[in-house]
C-alpha cells in the first residue's frame, strides 16, 4: 500500500476513504485526542462522496444529451449537445485522474444515472414539443455501455 501523502497524491477518494476509516478505527480504541472522531470521518468521506457525486453528474449529463441527440427532431442545438458530451467526457477524465478508484464504479453509476437522465431528456424534449410519444416505450428501456458515454461514441441522430 502506498504511504499517505501517495495515496492523497494519486487517488483522493481512496485516500479519503482510508483515513475515514482510520478516525473511526482510533475512536473505537479509545484515542486521548480530544477530537470530534466520528464527525471528522464522516467530513473526510464526504470528500470522497463529493467526487462521485460530481462524477454522477456528468455520466447523467452525457445520457441526457445522447437520449436528446438520437431521439429529437430538432437541428438547431445538436451542435452545442455534442459540445456538452465532449466536455462532460473531460470532466469525467479529470476525475478519473484524481481519483481512478472510481473507474471501477463507472458501469454501476452509468446503470444508476441512466433512468433519471432519460427522465431529464424526455422532460426537455416534451417541454419544447419534439417528443414522439412512440418513442417513449424505447427511451424508458435505454441503456449505455462505458464505451457509449467515455469513448467517442454519439448515437445515430434522427433527422426532422
Amino acid at each position: 500500500m502506498p504511504d499517505l501523502k501517495t495515496l492523497y497524491e494519486e487517488d483522493t477518494v481512496a485516500w479519503s476513504e482510508q483515513q475515514a476509516a482510520a478516525l473511526r478505527a482510533a475512536a473505537r480504541n479509545g484515542s486521548n485526542q480530544l477530537l470530534d472522531w466520528e464527525n471528522l470521518a464522516e467530513e473526510i468521506e464526504s470528500l470522497g462522496k463529493s467526487v462521485r457525486i460530481g462524477l454522477q453528474s456528468q455520466i447523467a449529463r452525457i445520457i441526457q444529451h445522447e437520449v436528446k441527440l438520437e431521439h429529437s427532431p430538432a437541428l438547431d442545438p445538436r451542435r452545442g449537445l455534442r459540445h456538452t458530451i465532449r466536455q462532460a467526457r473531460a470532466e469525467i477524465e479529470r476525475i478519473l485522474e484524481d481519483s481512478p478508484s472510481l473507474r471501477r464504479e463507472v458501469p454501476r453509476l452509468i446503470q444508476e444515472e441512466t433512468g433519471r437522465a432519460v427522465r431529464l431528456a424526455i422532460s426537455d424534449m416534451e417541454e419544447h414539443g419534439e417528443l414522439d410519444l412512440l418513442d417513449l416505450p424505447t427511451l424508458r428501456k435505454a441503456s449505455f455501455t462505458e464505451e457509449q458515454i467515455l469513448g467517442d461514441w454519439f448515437p445515430e441522430e434522427r433527422r426532422g
